[in-house]
Formats: structure tokens, C-alpha cells, sequence
């Protein structure tokens, strides 16, 4: 099969979109399709989506996908692998998934050097539910059951998922945070996590920093500045650990 005649993994017809205006998934998943088209893998990926608003990216793409269970995104696609070691698992997830009813698996799998792509996508809320505190929310931030903000001495501080997995990441690992601001910037790190995991070397996380004005109850403006500004203060922008760079993290100039 020639270069020119490789599937593409985007689907050709046209569909309503699915997302709340102003989401962030739907910038998270064309960086996705752009990594996975520039190494040309759609026939080999097992694409994963959480339950949750991750649920629905289950026909955005022309690739094997699968619907799992809340939270067990990732030994679903620890298993697709290690049965078809073949395959690209990719695990795509919110961030409650990742770092709440998840997090045990998230940590496992990156405790075992799982060869897999771990995509959290980061919007500080549980969004489909109606917006609740998540381990992300930040300090100060209301949510439906947060209505004061987030206190530290009583909901503690919010989880920093990369650099936890950082802390003890094994050889070969590549871990980065993107986000949806810089849509060229997260293509190019998901193409490093899912290279990462075609060579062999071990597991690759990907957090993706996203938008959900439907819950923050933003504008426009001030969605994209709470983005760019509170979020980008509290989880910094860059890779963490790269297999290739021997641990001098790419840090992104704002």
C-alpha cells in the first residue's frame, strides 16, 4: 500500500457537532487526527473513550473504537495491547476519569511502563454531570458542589496528574501537558506519545488543558483568558519527561 493510499482516520461525512459550544474535546481530537495521520497509523489504533463527555468522540474518527466504563478506559487498552501487541492503544479520558475513579489504573499501568498513549483532557469540572468539583477544579473555583470555591484546608489542593506520574516515571516514559490554546504545539506532543509507543519505549501521558464555558458559566473572553491565564499558572505547559531529550523539559513560551 502506497503512502498516498493509506486510510486517513478522519470520517468523510459530515455530522452535527456533538460538544457544547466552546468545548475544548473537539480541538483535542483534530490534534489527535493530525498526530495519527502525520505517522500514518489509522489502521493499526484501538481508540478508547471514557464514559462522560470523552464518550462522545466514539464516531469522530474513521478507527477502531470502544465505549468503556467509567474509569477503565486504561486497562481496557492495556489489554487490547498486550493480547494484539501490534495495535496503537490509545485510552482517551477526562480528567475525573484519569485522576478520580481512574486514577489507580492510570497509575498501574504507568507504574508497569504499559506501552500505551494516555490522553487526559483537563477542563477542572466534571462536565457531563452538571459540573461538580473534580480533582482538578482549581483553588477559589465554584462548582455545583463547590459553591464557596474550592478551600484548601477543606477539599484540598488540585491534582497535578503529570507531574505525579513524573515523580516516579520508569525509562523510556513520555509525559507532557498541551493544551487546546495551542492546538500545533498538542498535535506535536501526541505525536511524540503515540512515536513513543511505536518504538517500544513505555508509557506516554498526554494531559490536555480544555475549555467548558457550559459549566465555568463563562463568555468567550473570559473562557479563553481563564484558559490561558489561571489554568496555565497552576499547570504549567511543556514536556515533563521525554525519552528523547534526557529529561530537559520543552517549556512553552508564553
Amino acid at each position: 500500500m502506497s503512502e498516498e493510499s493509506m486510510p486517513l482516520c478522519w470520517r468523510l461525512e459530515t455530522k452535527p457537532h456533538k460538544f457544547c459550544p466552546g468545548c475544548g474535546h473537539g480541538l483535542v481530537l483534530k490534534a489527535l487526527g493530525m498526530a495519527i495521520d502525520r505517522l500514518k497509523i489509522a489502521e493499526k489504533v484501538v481508540f478508547g473513550c471514557d464514559i462522560g463527555c470523552s464518550l462522545l468522540a466514539w464516531d469522530f474518527f474513521n478507527l477502531d473504537t470502544v465505549q468503556t466504563h467509567h474509569g477503565r478506559t486504561v486497562p481496557f487498552i492495556v489489554g487490547a495491547k498486550r493480547a494484539r501487541p501490534e495495535l496503537v492503544g490509545i485510552a482517551y479520558m477526562g480528567d475525573g476519569g484519569g485522576y478520580a475513579i481512574g486514577a489507580q489504573h492510570l497509575v498501574s499501568a504507568a507504574m508497569r511502563n504499559e506501552r500505551i498513549l494516555i490522553i487526559v483532557v483537563n477542563n477542572t469540572t466534571y462536565a457531563m454531570t452538571g459540573g461538580q468539583m473534580a480533582p482538578t477544579s482549581l483553588l477559589g473555583q465554584k462548582t455545583e458542589t463547590s459553591p464557596r470555591g474550592r478551600r484548601e484546608n477543606w477539599e484540598g489542593n488540585p491534582l497535578r496528574g503529570p507531574e505525579m506520574v513524573a515523580s516516579f516515571a520508569p525509562q523510556g516514559a513520555y509525559i507532557a501537558r498541551g493544551s487546546v490554546s495551542h492546538v500545533n504545539r498538542l498535535a506535536r506532543y501526541l505525536e511524540r506519545g503515540l512515536k513513543n509507543q511505536l518504538e517500544g519505549r513505555g508509557i506516554s501521558l498526554v494531559e490536555a488543558l480544555s475549555t467548558c464555558p457550559t459549566n465555568w458559566r463563562t463568555n468567550a473572553e473570559d473562557t479563553w483568558k481563564y484558559l490561558e491565564k489561571e489554568m496555565t499558572d497552576y499547570y504549567p505547559l511543556g514536556e515533563l519527561v521525554s525519552p528523547w531529550e534526557k529529561g530537559v523539559a520543552e517549556k512553552e513560551v508564553h
